[in-house]
C-alpha cells in the first residue's frame, strides 16, 4: 500500500482504528498533552486538528435532554387527581389498577420532597 493512500485511508476511517493505532499516528506530531491519557475521542480530535480535517459530523457526547420538571403546585394536584382515581379503582375492586397508581402517587411524592429539599 502506497503511502499517501494510507494517509487517506487514516483521514477517512480515524473512528475505526484502535485506540493503539490511533496513538501510533498521534505520537508522530508535536503534543503538549500525554498521548496515552487521552480518551479515543480525544486522540481522533487531537489527529484531525493536527492534520487539518475538518468534522463535518462533530464526535461528541450526546447531551442527556432532561425531562420537563414539573413545578410544586403541578405536582400537588397531580397527586390529588391520582388519589382520586384510585379511590374509584379501590371502589370498583380492581386491585393491580390501584397498585399502579399508588406506586405512581409514591414516585410523584418523592419528586416533590426532592423539590422541597431544593
Amino acid at each position: 500500500m502506497s503511502e499517501p493512500h494510507k494517509k487517506e485511508h487514516d483521514e477517512k476511517h480515524l473512528e475505526k482504528l484502535t485506540i493503539k493505532e490511533l496513538r501510533e499516528i498521534a505520537a508522530e506530531f508535536p503534543h503538549e498533552k500525554a498521548i496515552h491519557e487521552m480518551k479515543k475521542e480525544e486522540l481522533i480530535a487531537f489527529i484531525k486538528e493536527v492534520k487539518g480535517i475538518k468534522d463535518e459530523h462533530p464526535a461528541g457526547k450526546k447531551k442527556h435532554v432532561g425531562k420537563i420538571k414539573m413545578t410544586k403546585p403541578e405536582l400537588k394536584a397531580k397527586i390529588r387527581e391520582l388519589k382520586a382515581l384510585r379511590l374509584q379503582a379501590l371502589e370498583s375492586n380492581e386491585k393491580e389498577k390501584s397498585s399502579r397508581l399508588r406506586h405512581q402517587i409514591s414516585q410523584l411524592k418523592k419528586k416533590l420532597r426532592r423539590i422541597a429539599v431544593a
